[in-house]
Parts: structure tokens; sequence; C-alpha cells
């Protein structure tokens, strides 16, 4: 298998990426932390999976998918961050981390997401897992209220959320992992700038034609 590298324009092969990172570079591995259990609370309502692995949109504001991650300060305290991706091209919409894991920190990231797009809310597709912060009728009221329509992932099928899975993964490889946070304060503000700034401008994607999604977007 090979790697393009197509702004470059080199072609070069994966064990030889491999090779030149752990052998001639010295690049070890980061080792994540054990991942904390989470508190499963009742859910108000479930909704079937509209989505159903279709991970491509027509038009910008189209398909949202949103999840949680969780993350650590330097003295272990844990955060937890929501985001909410546009299918149409990646880009992260909104982002906010918070101390707590709950349906409020869900509404306050969609409202920032609705805040910052101005959609026509009536067409959104907005995708998450069974998580109880999606299910709650808090959530639930407040999606019907803005004239969104909700999909879950099947319990148990990270694939069904893949994008959200991937954007998770580039923001703990590429970010969390390489440094340590001692407040809030600095891990909000690195989220942010990763998010908006690195992720959506200067980091191009394969989904994109290996284009920004900010470039994929503007160029829609």
């Amino acid at each position: 298998m090979q790697v393009y590298l197509r702004r470059e324009g080199i072609v070069i092969s994966r064990p030889t990426v491999h090779r030149y990172m752990n052998r001639e570079l010295g690049l070890l591995a980061v080792v994540r932390r054990r991942k904390p259990n989470y508190y499963k609370g009742h859910a108000h309502k479930v909704f079937p999976n509209l989505l159903q692995q279709n991970f491509t949109a027509e038009d910008i504001n189209r398909k949202w998918c949103t999840d949680f991650t969780y993350l650590f300060l330097s003295n272990g305290s844990k955060r937890y961050n929501c985001t909410i991706i546009d299918l149409y091209d990646r880009s992260v919409v909104a982002s906010i981390t918070d101390k707590k894991i709950t349906s409020d920190l869900a509404i306050r990231t969609l409202r920032k997401a609705i805040q910052s797009q101005k959609p026509k809310c009536q067409q959104i597709l907005l995708h998450s897992d069974q998580g109880s912060q999606y299910t709650s009728q808090e959530f639930v009221d407040f999606c019907v209220s803005q004239g969104i329509q909700q999909s879950m992932s099947k319990a148990g099928f990270p694939y069904d959320n893949a994008p959200m899975e991937r954007y998770y993964n580039t923001l703990k490889n590429e970010l969390i992992e390489m440094h340590c946070y001692y407040t809030d304060e600095e891990l909000t503000s690195s989220i942010e700038e990763f998010a908006y700034g690195w992720y959506n401008h200067g980091r191009p994607h394969s989904y994109n034609d290996y284009r920004t999604p900010y470039e994929a977007r503007c160029h829609s």
C-alpha cells in the first residue's frame, strides 16, 4: 500500500514511512490513559439509525455528527469535550470542553453550532450514539424546538459514528497526548485553536481529496 502526499507530489510506501519514523527518527508511540467509566443514565427516547453509515452529504449543514470524549489535566482530573462536525467536509462547527459530561454540555454545543452556522435547522440530521446526554428529555426537547432530526448509532457499534471516532483520534494523537495541561483555560484554548484553526484551515483531509475542510467548504 502506498501513501500519496498529493499536495507535495510524493508517492511513498507505508513501510518506508514506518522505517524512517522508528529507525531513523527514533519516534515512539504515546500510550493513552485507560478510558474512564461513564455513568449510564435513563433514556427518555432512543432514535433509529437514519444515517446508516452514509457519511457523505450533498450540501453544507445537512448532516452533523456529535460525540463526547474524555481528557485529563496534568493532575489526573477528568474533563470532557463535546464536538459537532459537518459530514459535508468534516469541519468542526462547534466544540466545548467542560468538567462534567451532561445533557447541558450537549445542548450548549449544539446551540453553539447553530449560532455559528445559522443553518436551516429543519433540514439537519444530527447523528450521535445512545448516550444518556443525547437521549435525555432535555436534549430531545431542544432538538425538537430547533427542528433538528435525531439519528443514533446502534448500541456498541462505534463504526456507526466513524467520522467522530476519527476526529477524536486525530485530536488526541496530534495534540492532547503531546502536551500537558495544567488548567482548564490551557486545555480549552488549545483544543479550540486546534479545531477551528489547524484542523479546519490547515490540515488536509483525505475525504476532501486532501484539501482542508475550509478549502472544501469554500469551493462547494
